[in-house]
């Protein structure tokens, strides 16, 4: 068997196919994005908060559903947009 030589350019195009590679898996990955209509639980673990946390943002009015029977849906652009439009800008 005999031995391999790997140069500097060999080793840029593998680093460049990994990295596309590696978006294209976070790209797909990110199932969310794909979602429109997000149930409570996945709304929960979206945002990291409680059952009572969700309810306070839906009874104040900050984050808009949808009631069918007795399942609420949630849309996950209004979900972005909504910490978009809260997010904090350090000022330094």
């Amino acid at each position: 068997m005999g031995a391999t030589i790997l140069t500097t350019e060999d080793l840029m195009e593998f680093k460049l196919e990994l990295l596309e590679d590696i978006k294209e898996l976070l790209q797909n990955q990110s199932g969310q994005q794909g979602k429109k209509w997000l149930k409570s639980n996945e709304v929960r673990e979206l945002l990291g908060i409680s059952p009572g946390t969700l309810q306070n943002l839906r009874i104040n009015g900050t984050l808009p559903y949808t009631k069918i029977g007795g399942v609420l849906y949630y849309e996950y652009h209004e979900i972005m947009e909504l910490l978009e439009r809260n997010k904090v800008q350090n000022r330094i």
